[in-house]
């Protein structure tokens, strides 16, 4: 069972109940020779993260564990996730892998979900927010297709080459058997500008889909993006990071219409990969043309609060043609982590998580720019993840680096050819100063030795 001290009012109601007044009393009994004289060789008290750490490094002391700090980013991050998140999640109430519809779910569940929507409508901006999708690049897609039933525009999708290159490749594959075009907009020096967009758009494109912060970590300039969109009547759709809405503005502020985001950084582990959770949030004009489902607070026949899906336009009800999406359910758990885990850290705690990422981010970027070989590819402010250059070959170099104790990065070549020397990094709350001047050490040796 949890350990629970007690308090200083059980210890006085123990106490009164053997007829003592303190607990020197108690302990004379024993000799004082016996007695500890002194205060306890105990360090100070860690935080949660600072103690998860140092478990953590007595438990890389077992073989076969990889204890590697992890540097590695492209849309999933290993953020800090509170213990209280695993400890409520995992209760019997929750954790199941099947999704329960209206007749089947709980006013807990139900409730729970109506939390995470409240709290993703405060984090976005938006009026309202749906139950969760997949991930972020379903989510991403489903936007596209929601953005071209609401403009009724079937001609054309406009994309900016910095938004994550595989949700570019779902969104082609939804376009695939549909009229509509898919055209991608080149990054040009780690972002895309706003001239080149307004060239890429016509009169019938439903939507442009930005990423801010963009896949290379880079500030987009999202405002005058979004500005371009819609003069000419395109919805702006836009793709986050919720952490780092802890410093950047929300996407309501800047008028977006959709906004999507992979939810895997709120609460969740990295899960070697899957699954993750799919962010979506809408303005509340579109609310009936968005995917999913909605939980709403009503009365009961009592006038007590109570909750029900307010909104389940999908496929599964029989709506054939009608349908908004062909999305079946929904990661009902994963946003509940989400939930516990926005409730828990609050605004405060979202921008230190934002802070620490940024702070440490842009002191490993200034470290590795120092090491010969290395270089910045981009001068555009970054929020938690840079793009170097390497003057040998990205792959060999990040498998030496892995050999020498770190997750040191992405290689960008599979994507973007004309970074075929480029490597991705991400820095989180995580990483310590230690492990970051570790991770510029590896890349100092790997240099010499590939």
């Amino acid at each position: 069972m949890a350990y629970i001290a007690n308090t200083p009012d059980d210890v006085t109601h123990m106490l009164a109940a053997i007829g003592l007044e303190s607990l020197d009393e108690l302990f004379e009994m024993v000799p004082p020779e016996l007695r500890l004289d002194r205060a306890l060789a105990v360090p100070p008290a860690l935080d949660e993260l600072e103690l998860t750490a140092e478990v953590g490094a007595l438990l890389a002391l077992n073989q076969g564990t990889d204890r590697r700090p992890c540097f590695l980013g492209g849309g999933c991050y290993d953020h800090f996730v509170p213990a209280v998140v695993d400890n409520l999640a995992a209760r019997g109430e929750f954790y199941t892998a099947y999704t329960p519809y209206q007749a089947e779910a709980s006013q807990g569940t139900l409730q729970a979900t109506f939390e995470y929507q409240t709290l993703i409508t405060q984090l976005t901006g938006m009026d309202v927010s749906n139950a969760s999708l997949y991930d972020g690049g379903s989510a991403t897609a489903e936007a596209m297709m929601m953005a071209m039933t609401i403009t009724r525009r079937l001609g054309r999708v406009v994309v900016a080459g910095s938004v994550h290159p595989e949700y570019r490749e779902i969104l082609k594959t939804f376009l695939a058997n549909l009229e509509a075009e898919l055209i991608t907009v080149p990054a040009r020096g780690g972002k895309v500008w706003p001239t080149d967009i307004a060239e890429a758009l016509s009169d019938d494109t439903a939507a442009v889909i930005i990423q801010q912060p963009n896949f290379f970590g880079g500030l987009e300039d999202v405002e005058s993006l979004v500005e371009v969109a819609h003069a000419r009547g395109a919805l702006a759709i836009v793709s986050v990071d919720p952490i780092s809405l802890g410093l950047l503005k929300r996407p309501g502020s800047y008028d977006a219409d959709i906004v999507v985001a992979e939810g895997q950084g709120l609460g969740n582990h990295l899960n070697y990969g899957g699954p993750y959770l799919g962010i979506l949030a809408c303005r509340d004009e579109y609310v009936r043309k968005m995917p999913g489902r909605v939980v709403g607070e009503t009365k009961d026949r009592n006038g007590k609060r109570c909750y029900t899906l307010t909104l389940q336009t999908r496929e599964q009800h029989i709506r054939r043609e009608k349908a908004t999406s062909n999305i079946c359910t929904n990661q009902g758990l994963l946003a509940l982590r989400a939930a516990i885990y926005l409730a828990v850290i609050g605004p405060k705690g979202l921008r230190q998580a934002a802070e620490l990422s940024t702070r440490k981010a842009h002191y490993a970027a200034e470290r590795l720019a120092e090491v010969s070989g290395l270089s910045l590819a981009f001068s555009t402010p970054f929020f938690k993840e840079f793009v170097i250059r390497t003057s040998l070959d990205p792959k060999r170099l990040l498998a030496e680096v892995g050999r020498l104790g770190y997750h040191g990065g992405i290689a960008l070549g599979r994507w973007y050819p004309e970074l075929a020397d480029g490597i991705l990094i991400a820095v989180t709350e995580k990483r310590t100063r230690e492990e970051i001047d570790g991770l510029v050490a590896a890349y100092t040796q790997a240099l010499t030795c590939v």
